[in-house]
């Protein structure tokens, strides 16, 4: 929860910096974070006044690397310098490189690739395509959801900003995120029954619908909607419900995909291929790269209905260029066995947060998207808002930048995402003064 835009630093220089962004910025969710921030290396961020912050949500859930890694530097100066922009229906090698290396890390019958810039505009993309190759035009997502603020993933987003807009896309239908520390549907023994929640989801559905499902677009793990990971078996029950349906299945990794989760891609795990894949932020490592990817047999049909998607950046040589080296690095680095290992250091030291803290009710992920969820109470699992906004901010006032998600029905959960190149020694710390901000907020708060 960031706080609202306020002169953090005193001086003449930020002063005039707080009242310029009052003045001019337009606030697009909630506040600014009360730091003029000045460079980034690695895993930590320098503010103007010389604070070290250790940035564990790895900027906007993006900078895989780190900041300013060495080979991403060079690789945007080298192309920056020699080919960057061109017209949309123009090729360049760097752009066939990378939608043949993307390939190459996927299971068939991906292998068709569509390069963009952002999660939201390759959610549009897939939808747009799945659409048109089905002829149908509902959509089902989660209930905890975040696909992106455009029309079309904007009405596939539950979890925030749908009051206020307007309609929303016709045909847009949720289902339960299957949550197995709040389940709703449940096992004699108190434990998730989603088997049962599933059907009931779809049951909901196929009352609401008018036979037109087009496609089911769902996050592999959840990470706004408080990182939540569907049990196994999940995804292949959900695929079997679309299949009997003639529905697509997209699955959206934007912060899931290229090793964070400690395999390429999530969805590995259950051994589902989607119909369409979805990447962004990863794949940029920070930069704006998205992409589309799909079977040979789904694209003929797209382009054989006419399928257009024409984007000012779709395509761009620069930002492939970047792809391409973000590969090479994950590649060579090992960086899907590292965040394993990694992932393993990080889990253990929650766990020892949640003992230590009656106030961690629940600590979940898997690799390096970890969730750590605050409660008030562990038998009642209420939440509080004002709890989580306060280890935010005492956190960042020790030196720690992270990310919580606070949704009715749910605690505050901690999204933490360090770079996939962080050293033990910088997970240690950031640990150390989470712990540490949650004995002082729970302090103050008594």
């Amino acid at each position: 929860m960031a706080a609202p835009i306020t002169e953090a630093i005193t001086g003449p220089t930020s002063t005039d910096f707080w009242a310029d962004a009052r003045r001019h910025l337009v606030r697009y969710g909630g506040g600014f974070t009360p730091e003029i921030i000045d460079r980034a290396v690695g895993s930590f961020l320098f503010t103007e006044d010389g604070r070290r912050i250790l940035d564990f949500t790895s900027g906007q859930m993006s900078a895989i690397l780190g900041h300013s890694h060495p080979e991403i530097v060079e690789t945007v100066r080298r192309q920056v310098g020699t080919l960057d922009h061109l017209f949309s229906g123009m090729l360049s090698r760097p752009v066939v490189d990378l939608a043949r290396r993307l390939a190459g890390t996927l299971p068939a019958p991906l292998e068709k690739a569509m390069l963009l810039t952002t999660g939201a505009e390759s959610n549009e993309a897939a939808l747009r395509m799945a659409k048109l190759v089905t002829g149908k035009y509902e959509v089902v997502s989660f209930a905890r959801s975040w696909h992106g603020m455009t029309q079309a993933a904007a009405s596939a987003t539950y979890s925030a900003g749908r009051k206020g807009y307007g309609p929303s896309a016709p045909g847009s239908f949720a289902i339960p995120a299957p949550n197995t520390y709040r389940p709703d549907f449940t096992n004699p023994d108190g434990s998730l029954d989603w088997r049962r929640q599933l059907d009931h989801g779809f049951e909901l559905v196929d009352a609401q619908s008018v036979g037109s499902l087009a496609a089911c677009l769902v996050e592999p793990i959840l990470s706004s909607g408080g990182v939540l990971e569907p049990p196994p078996g999940y995804f292949a029950a959900l695929r079997d419900k679309c299949r009997e349906r003639g529905m697509l299945l997209i699955l959206d990794e934007a912060q899931t995909g290229l090793c964070r989760t400690g395999t390429w891609y999530a969805f590995e795990r259950d051994g589902v291929v989607p119909d369409i894949l979805t990447l962004s932020k990863t794949l940029g490592a920070g930069l704006p790269l998205a992409a589309v990817l799909t079977s040979a047999e789904i694209e003929q049909e797209a382009h054989d209905r006419g399928f257009l998607f024409f984007t000012t950046h779709i395509s761009d040589p620069l930002v492939a260029a970047v792809g391409n080296t973000v590969l090479d690095v994950l590649t060579r680095d090992r960086l899907d066995d590292r965040a394993l290992v990694l992932g393993r250091v990080l889990r253990e030291g929650l766990d020892r947060i949640a003992e230590r803290h009656q106030v961690v009710g629940d600590v979940r992920g898997r690799g390096l998207l970890a969730g750590l969820e605050l409660v008030v109470d562990r038998e009642t699992k209420q939440s509080s808002d004002e709890l989580g906004a306060a280890v935010t901010r005492r956190c960042l006032e020790l030196g720690l930048h992270m990310n919580i998600v606070q949704l009715p029905g749910m605690g505050g959960v901690f999204r933490i995402a360090p770079p996939l190149t962080a050293t033990e020694e910088e997970l240690a710390l950031g640990l150390e003064i989470l712990d540490q901000a949650i004995t002082d907020a729970t302090t103050r708060l008594a």
